[in-house]
């Protein structure tokens, strides 16, 4: 019962670190929000508030990530070895 306790203990303290979303500024000439705020493109949706990164997400977006490419599949076909008699097959 005492495990128990202490892993629901350390589950919430480290709940909020993992569940923080990106909010990213989104460049507009025009800004509707209320002082203080600003647009921001946060969960695929332009809202106001307050950007928890300085760059935009079409900026995050044109990072160069490395990319892990499948290998090339090749097929071979078996060949046989030496002269084929089909002796003994049967």
């Amino acid at each position: 019962m005492k495990r128990i306790a202490i892993a629901l203990a350390l589950g919430c303290l480290a709940a909020p670190a993992m569940a923080e979303q990106q909010v990213y500024p989104f460049k507009t000439h025009e800004n509707f929000c209320p002082n203080g705020l600003q647009p921001v493109y946060a969960g695929g949706e332009i809202c106001c508030g307050k950007p928890t990164t300085h760059m935009t997400y079409a900026q995050v977006m044109q990072h160069p990530a490395p990319r892990r490419h499948a290998p090339r599949r090749v097929e071979y076909i078996p060949a046989e070895k030496g002269i084929p008699t089909h002796k003994g097959l049967d």
